[in-house]
């Protein structure tokens, strides 16, 4: 093998098995959201496209006529997933963000249903429909991150 050259198996951690899955899965849900983000641009994906503010709960777009989206909701989206593609060119950072991303979904779950839908507060916009996917996003990421930690621990106590 050439100097410097690092094959699956072998003591460098951002080539090991348990290293890639944190990877992968930062790098997959940075790509999902980088895509419900260009999802929300685009009208007839995004139906009431003509009413889509750049913030606050007035207009009546909506990602695939279910999710309330504005264009901030939407630039969101996107910088998520740009973070998820960035944080997942390490197992650690991958796990972080796996692991904070869902913590932050969860707070977000939690502000959707503490304020009302129908005031100032209510900037990102969310809706019904939001909150229960936010809930989701939130465990799902928490979930992922622990079990990308847990290969990723696993494979550095093997070596």
């Amino acid at each position: 093998m050439a100097q410097g050259s690092h094959s699956i198996g072998t003591t460098n951690n951002t080539t090991t098995a348990g290293s890639n899955l944190p990877r992968l899965l930062a790098t997959l849900v940075g790509a999902t959201f980088l895509l419900v983000g260009v999802l929300g641009f685009i009208p007839g994906v995004t139906t009431n496209y003509d009413t889509l503010p750049f913030a606050g709960h007035e207009g009546e777009a909506r990602l695939l006529d279910l999710f309330e989206v504005s264009v901030l909701h939407n630039l969101v989206h996107l910088l998520y997933g740009v973070a998820g593609l960035a944080m997942g060119r390490k197992a650690r950072t991958a796990v972080t963000y796996l692991i904070g991303g869902g913590a932050v979904y969860l707070v977000l779950w939690v502000y959707g249903l503490l304020i009302d839908q129908k005031s100032a507060a209510n900037f990102v916009p969310l809706n019904d429909a939001d909150n229960w996917l936010h809930l989701g996003l939130g465990l799902g990421m928490i979930a992922l991150g622990i079990v990308a930690r847990k290969a990723m621990n696993e494979t550095s106590t093997k070596v």
